[in-house]
Order: C-alpha cells, then sequence, then structure tokens
C-alpha cells in the first residue's frame, strides 16, 4: 500500500504546559513532529511540499498515520487530516517504482 497524507494543526493548542508547544509555534513545527514519526517508523517514505507518502502493509501504514496525527494535535485544537491510498495487494516498492517507469515512458515519447 501507498499512503499518502496530509495533517495540519488548527485552532490554539490547549495549553503550553508540560513541554507543550507554544501559542505562536509554526504549522511547520506541527508538520515536523509528524514527519519525524514518519521517518522513525522505518517504513519507505518521501515528503514533498504537499503531502508525505509512505509504504508497508495496511496495519503499520495507518499506526504512523495515527501517531502522526496525534503530534500534530498538540498544536491545535482541532487536526485536518487528509488520506489518499493505492493498495495494491502483493506489490512493494511502488514509492520509486510508480516514478521510474513513468520517467521510461516519458523518455519513450520523445
Amino acid at each position: 500500500m501507498l499512503l499518502a497524507f496530509s495533517v495540519a494543526p488548527s485552532g490554539q493548542p490547549a495549553s503550553a504546559a508540560n513541554g507543550g508547544p507554544t501559542p505562536d509555534a509554526s504549522v511547520h513545527d506541527a508538520v515536523a513532529a509528524a514527519v519525524k514519526i514518519v521517518r522513525e517508523s522505518g517504513l519507505p517514505n518521501q515528503t514533498d511540499s504537499m503531502f508525505t507518502t509512505i509504504e508497508g502493509e495496511w496495519d503499520e501504514v495507518f499506526d504512523v498515520v495515527k501517531r502522526a496525527t496525534e503530534a500534530v494535535g498538540r498544536y491545535g485544537s482541532r487536526v485536518s487530516l487528509v488520506i489518499k491510498a493505492d493498495i495494491r495487494p502483493g506489490y512493494s516498492g511502488e514509492l520509486t517504482g510508480k516514478v521510474e517507469r513513468l520517467e521510461e515512458a516519458i523518455t519513450a515519447t520523445d
């Protein structure tokens, strides 16, 4: 499974007590907390300006998304989560494989 997600906080965090984020924390701080969880998961991943894409099995991918969403939740009173998934059983290496096949097709048409 490939799963692309975007997660962002909105509203003010409940409290900066106990080491939580300050009210002036930027969205990039929240996104950094989410991406750190993704990278520490050990699953193949890629982050661009709009989404973070993870590759793995259903349960492990959604566990990472849940933990990343919870981390972002510390930065606001609510969280926006957008998910797009490509569920193709029996395939792996698609995080890079799909792009490689696209590049080959572009080159073939030149």
